[in-house]
């Protein structure tokens, strides 16, 4: 690939499209309509450290850093990094059990509706066909365009196919290799698997050890081509590019995938953490983190089904998938999505633990996802006890939910209020419906319970609207659609 003739292409779209490289003009974004009714996806980490599978995703920048886990475990498992590298993974990825059919059948069952394979990680390697860099499954490896395979594959199933680059921190992530004997030593040209493992920032630095421009170019470039050969429909980044040295790359970037989705006629987003994109020029994402109120803008929570790491390792602290159902419920009744990370292993079948969470999230909503999708916040997300803890990374203790906590969405002429954990008494005390609420003044014409046959009573008084079962018992949250008139 010609890199000026591509830089020049990237150029001459942003000057002929709607889209311009500056926040005035990209604050025109608009959230896709497909994607704020969607609610729920899959997110996907795999590639070269899933086949030691051991500690987390960070394995290449760990196994570096001597006196780490990593390190040792690397030493003992595979022996000196001089003699045995990060790049000696790569004949070891052949990715025999790969069937991208088999993943888009237990997606769809799994009731998400768009997936986001992670193209490139932070250790460089990509897992699609590449015109810039030879270090890729195509040409290495499996010898396989993984990511072509998906997007056909999830394509087949009515899935949205997404993209996420954590390129950005390839700039450092290596680096730990040039304090000792190893395999990553200077020379370092760009194009190189190792290139340029420059010293690592403070993380919360934005300005320490900037890129230079010819990374900068390289990441562009990269990013483009992933939008250019594959047409995903959100892009996703990791943290690092909120540093100020991306800034400029950040928008022409936007601008570029921006115009591309006006060409095809198909409108796309892109997901950012911390405040690398200005605030409404694309979607905010919360890594391992909730809101603790409804907001007024749309969001996403990206989290895995292990608390542990976001790929596959032999150590998995997996959560249950009820408790993922309650989270996913809590985001969608506060204007957010969930995203949902699984760890496939090296030979890429999908581990027994992550099949059985993504079915048993499937089989509910099979029942109650009248309440999900399609769906919109209500004038209150919910009430109950439990309060929340905001932020990222707040997500790895088990939230104790009780009867009393209640989370509410709305569509069309039906309020949807979804007892998170259903009392055993079968009595429903929902306070924003009582006589004389402040959310709710109007008349309920009905109320049924998905999933089950038995027809509720109830009573509406200035305590509450209380709701009398007796057959409904379920481990997992119960759905009461409420008619409205």
């Amino acid at each position: 690939m010609d890199k000026s003739k591509y830089l020049k292409v990237i150029d001459d779209t942003i000057s002929n499209g709607r889209f311009k490289d500056d926040w005035d003009s990209l604050s025109q974004f608009q959230v896709p309509t497909w994607y704020e009714k969607a609610k729920f996806g899959i997110f996907i980490h795999w590639g070269l450290y899933s086949i030691p599978a051991f500690a987390s995703e960070w394995y290449s920048r760990n196994m570096y850093i001597q006196g780490s886990s990593e390190y040792e475990h690397h030493i003992a498992t595979y022996g000196e990094h001089k003699d045995f590298g990060y790049k000696d993974f790569i004949p070891l990825f052949k990715t025999e059990q790969f069937n991208a059919e088999e993943w888009a059948n237990l997606f769809k069952l799994s009731g998400a509706k768009y997936v986001m394979s992670v193209a490139e990680h932070h250790d460089g390697f990509q897992m699609y066909k590449s015109a810039y860099s030879h270090y890729n499954t195509y040409e290495m490896g499996p010898q396989r365009d993984l990511v072509g395979e998906m997007k056909d594959a999830f394509d087949q199933q009515g899935l949205e196919f997404c993209v996420s680059s954590h390129r950005a921190e390839h700039w450092f992530f290596l680096s730990h290799g040039k304090e000792f004997e190893s395999d990553i030593h200077e020379p370092l040209v760009c194009g190189d698997f190792y290139w340029p493992s420059m010293t690592e920032p403070d993380h919360q630095d934005l300005f320490g050890s900037p890129p230079d421009q010819e990374f900068l170019e390289d990441w562009l470039i990269r990013c483009c081509e992933l939008v250019d050969n594959y047409k995903p429909k959100v892009f996703y980044f990791d943290w690092w590019i909120h540093t100020a040295a991306f800034k400029p790359y950040l928008k022409k970037f936007a601008a570029y995938y921006y115009n591309k989705g006006d060409e095809w006629g198909t409108p796309v987003a892109i997901n950012y953490k911390h405040d690398a994109f200005m605030f409404g020029s694309a979607v905010p994402d919360i890594e391992r983190g909730l809101f603790s109120e409804l907001k007024p803008y749309f969001w996403q929570t990206d989290t895995a089904v292990a608390k542990n790491s976001w790929c596959y390792t032999t150590d998995n602290d997996y959560k249950s998938a009820m408790e993922i159902i309650r989270d996913l419920v809590d985001i969608v009744s506060k204007n957010g999505n969930l995203l949902l990370n699984i760890g496939p292993k090296a030979d890429g079948s999908i581990p027994a633990q992550d099949r059985e969470i993504l079915l048993a999230i499937g089989d509910w909503l099979k029942v109650n996802g009248e309440a999900i999708y399609d769906t919109t916040y209500w004038r209150t997300f919910g009430e109950g006890p439990t309060k929340i803890l905001e932020g990222q990374f707040t997500d790895g203790t088990t939230k104790i939910f009780t009867s009393k906590d209640i989370r509410f969405t709305v569509k069309g002429s039906c309020l949807y209020a979804t007892v998170l954990v259903y009392p055993e008494n079968g009595i429903v005390h929902i306070q924003s419906l009582k006589e004389k609420s402040t959310h709710f003044h109007g008349i309920i014409k009905d109320i049924h319970i998905l999933g089950f046959d038995e027809r509720p009573t109830w009573e509406r008084t200035d305590e509450a609207l209380t709701i009398y079962t007796s057959t409904v018992h379920s481990e997992a949250p119960v759905v009461l659609r409420i008619e409205l008139d």
